[in-house]
């Protein structure tokens, strides 16, 4: 049987590629609103984080989501963003160690 291809993106923080499933989508929305996509379904443009706390604060500082969706985003959506990034990197962990038992 052939191997499935495995889609890897790029933490926008480390700038290192992962398995797409191991990093977490932040998408800008039509609407303009940015927020934490763990379905990494929703539309509109997306930037890849590594799922630690660490690369978030990374990316904060270089202004990598910046440049990623292409929108400046504002001090009070990153305060929301790490408050958000640390309940969902629970709910994230607790996935992928569920799907590397499979």
């Amino acid at each position: 049987m052939k191997q499935k291809k495995v889609p890897l993106r790029k933490c926008v923080a480390s700038q290192e590629m992962m398995p797409k499933k191991e990093l977490i989508r932040i998408v800008r929305t039509p609407g303009g609103e940015v927020l934490i996509d763990l379905t990494g379904k929703k539309s509109g443009r997306g930037a890849y984080i590594c799922g630690k706390l660490e690369c978030f604060k990374l990316a904060q500082k270089t202004k990598a989501l910046d440049r990623a969706l292409k929108v400046p985003v504002s001090q009070e959506i990153y305060e929301q963003l790490a408050r958000d990034f640390v309940s969902v990197e629970e709910q994230f962990l607790a996935a992928k160690e569920a799907s590397d038992d499979e």
